[in-house]
């Protein structure tokens, strides 16, 4: 049903992405809006908002725009904790998200997916599982369109990916399916530790009612020890062991045993490639035999899924040696799932903003795969710090220079991986940006022969 906030007076902070199209909806929706950030109007593009009626706050933040604002929408991307959301609690002034917003309006049953890593691709996969079915989705979030952008629209299904940012300010958010695929370390540059990064993830079930389903990972020791908090009938799924009930790999393929149906899926006809993929490819079939998909459809769609851009892309085969580009892998966790597919002859490039996390437990896959490491980026010394020995590790300039080196030193036989562990913000407007450069760097490489 469509909302109504008609001279209600409404501080949108953060103009990226989402806060714009938040700005939009709300003034179409009849609110006094005022757009609030740091920045300054020369680093933003704000074309989209010309000749609505919205007062710009930009360049810092007026404090008494929170103090006498009838509710602040917060975009993903802005700390909690600082000072304008902070003055606007003190005055008992509600604090929502885009995705709350959102979902108030949205009628259309929801799939929404969190969790570590894997959360694109998985959230991908059910686009293309419901799409195949001949169903009206609307797929973004986290991925990219923000939810806010599906009100008004004819839809059958929603699929959102989402973000612990996104999380922390949900209310009344109610998704008919919630899928968490993993938890570890992230993100503690903006949480104090890692269990209320936890907590983020699983508001996620807070408002789910035992009609609805959490598709779960019983292979993740996290959500199994945090799953009695978990609302909703619970859908485990596990590449690892038999249950009793959900979806499970067995052998060269997967099973599905739910309310006296076995299913059984060949894994040959995955193009997603890496045991990571295989756990993804199995949270988005769940949510789709959930709601009714046939399964031999649902299976076809997941299968013909070749992969995002950006995640284990394959960029150039250049003198026997691999070029992939992994710049999602924005944190320790995605980089082992990325690492665990290659051989023992990998030149990683990886470092960027550093987010405060523990990066020794990529120790033991570097030593065993990793011939060089090259850093870059505000994170490159503590990475060196924290990694030494494991390799050969370089401290390099830029991404330029990384790539340089890497060409010069990869063993025949091998692969480069540009897989930071680092969010691109020291660098890079977006992990996009900074794959997309290191995209064209390979692609500059001259040719040379292969050794004999």
């Amino acid at each position: 049903m469509k909302q109504d906030y008609q001279n209600q007076k409404i501080v949108v902070i953060g103009a990226g992405k989402s806060g714009q199209a938040l700005v939009r909806y709300l003034v179409e929706r009849g609110a006094s809006v005022a757009l609030s950030d740091k920045r300054q109007a020369a680093e933003l593009e704000l074309g989209s908002l010309q000749g609505l009626p919205v007062r710009f706050d930009l360049g810092g933040h007026s404090l008494e725009l929170f103090e006498q604002a009838d509710m602040v929408a917060v975009s993903p991307g802005v700390p909690l904790d600082c000072e304008p959301l902070h003055r606007a609690r003190s005055c008992n002034i509600p604090l929502l998200a885009e995705v709350e917003l959102a979902a108030r309006e949205i009628t259309a049953p929801m799939i929404a997916v969190t969790g570590t890593n894997g959360k694109s691709t998985t959230t991908s996969l059910i686009e293309r599982l419901m799409t195949s079915w001949n169903k009206k989705c609307f797929a973004g979030g986290n991925l990219g369109t923000p939810l806010i952008d599906a009100c008004g629209r004819d839809l059958d299904v929603v699929v959102v990916e989402l973000s612990s940012f996104q999380l922390d300010t949900i209310d009344q958010f109610h998704p008919r399916v919630g899928v968490l695929l993993n938890l570890s370390e992230d993100h503690l540059d903006r949480y104090p530790d890692v269990e209320s990064y936890y907590r983020s993830k699983l508001n996620l079930f807070r408002n789910m009612t035992a009609e609805d389903y959490a598709v779960l990972n019983a292979d993740d020791a996290n959500i199994c020890r945090l799953s009695e908090t978990v609302q909703g009938t619970k859908v485990w799924f596990s590449s690892h062991g038999r249950l009793v009930k959900g979806m499970m790999r067995l052998g060269d393929k997967l099973v599905w045993n739910w309310q006296e149906t076995e299913l059984h899926l060949p894994l040959e006809t995955l193009q997603l490639a890496g045991e990571h993929n295989i756990e993804n490819a199995m949270a988005a079939l769940s949510c789709g035999l959930l709601l009714g998909c046939p399964a031999e459809l649902a299976w076809k769609a997941i299968g013909s899924f070749a992969g995002l851009d950006h995640r284990m892309q394959l960029v150039r085969r250049l003198g026997g040696v691999d070029w992939y580009n992994d710049s999602k892998g924005t944190n320790v966790g995605s980089v082992i799932k990325s690492l665990s597919g290659l051989g023992d002859k990998v030149t990683l490039i990886a470092g960027g903003k550093d987010k405060g996390g523990d990066f020794t437990p990529l120790r033991p896959l570097l030593e065993k795969k990793v011939k060089h490491l090259i850093l870059i980026g505000e994170a490159a010394q503590r990475m060196a710090a924290e990694l030494s020995g494991v390799s050969e590790i370089r401290i390099v300039s830029g991404m330029a220079e990384a790539v340089r080196q890497a060409y010069e030193i990869t063993l025949v036989g091998g692969a480069v991986l540009l897989s930071p562990a680092c969010s691109s913000f020291d660098m890079f407007a977006n992990f996009e940006e900074r794959g997309s450069v290191f995209e064209r760097l390979v692609e500059a490489l001259p040719e040379r022969q292969e050794a004999s």
